[in-house]
């Protein structure tokens, strides 16, 4: 039986660590290659097909992006909402800061690296306690 136990411990230690480094490189990647978003305040207006913000950049140039059907019932029926543009792109905004699929990915490797720890820690107590 112990060492069953030893080697679910060892299994999830190392899985748990060398998955979670793995998945933070992966979110760090995807964190950067997502780019850098800024707030601002757009004019939600209606066109032919269908409803657009439109804002002000940082550099001063009007932008436009279609609304999603997503977006567009999360703003309801305001004329004006806050979102976030990414920055060099004229047609790219969101209504939250940063990305579900980033957001996912860390929770993810922050979850596995927590169950390697906690295996780890095990590990140890395991190793003393039998001592």
């Amino acid at each position: 039986m112990s060492n069953a136990l030893d080697a679910v411990i060892e299994i999830f230690t190392w899985v748990g660590l060398g998955g979670g480094l793995l998945l933070a490189f992966v979110a760090v990647f995807l964190l950067l290659a997502d780019g850098t978003w800024l707030p601002t305040r757009a004019v939600v207006e209606h066109v032919d097909g269908g409803r657009v913000v439109r804002w002000f950049d940082a550099d001063g140039g009007v932008n436009e992006a279609p609304l999603s059907a997503h977006d567009d019932a999360k703003i309801g029926a305001a004329d004006m909402a806050d979102i976030f543009y990414r920055r060099g792109r004229v047609d790219r905004m969101r209504l939250t800061r940063s990305s579900p699929l980033v957001r996912f990915v860390s929770l993810l490797a922050a979850g596995v690296l927590t169950l390697g720890a906690v295996a780890f820690v095990v590990s140890i107590v395991v190793l003393f306690a039998r001592g």
